[in-house]
């Protein structure tokens, strides 16, 4: 006479690949088994590695080089006035007008965003005396 285990008498069904995927996706199964291990074993991967393979292109805010305020104002339109002093600003001796334009906006970015157009600049001098640059720009 055979003995036979509760598994031999009731065997438990075979499932299809899709229903197996099906179960992963509402998440049917309980701790601590094989399937519930996988799972999170997945969903650690995916939090730990995409952002080495994706750029999700967040970037740390550079307002850091700045040692002088930035005075903005609005130009009664849809753009705005940005004075920044000359010593926050790298453009270098005889620059062109593309360099000038680039080093302003770099300038501007901490107080305007990414999405800033620079139209127009001039050199001023603020009430202490000291060189600024004064910057029309919109977004």
């Amino acid at each position: 006479m055979e003995i036979q285990t509760e598994g031999e008498l009731f065997p438990e069904p075979k499932r299809s690949f899709t229903e197996i995927l099906k179960s992963y996706f509402y998440w049917t199964y309980s701790r601590g088994t094989f399937h519930y291990d996988v799972m999170v074993t997945l969903i650690l991967l995916f939090i730990f590695i995409t952002p080495h393979l994706w750029n999700y292109g967040d970037k740390p805010s550079s307002s850091a080089g700045l040692r002088h305020p930035i005075q903005l104002t609005g130009d009664g339109g849809h753009g705005m006035i940005v004075t920044v002093q000359a010593a926050d600003v790298n453009v270098p001796a005889g620059a062109s007008d593309a360099a000038v334009k680039k080093a302003l906006r770099q300038a501007i970015l901490p107080v305007s965003g990414d999405a800033v157009v620079v139209e127009g600049w001039e050199t001023t001098t603020d009430a202490q005396g000291n060189v600024a640059w004064k910057i029309w720009s919109h977004r």
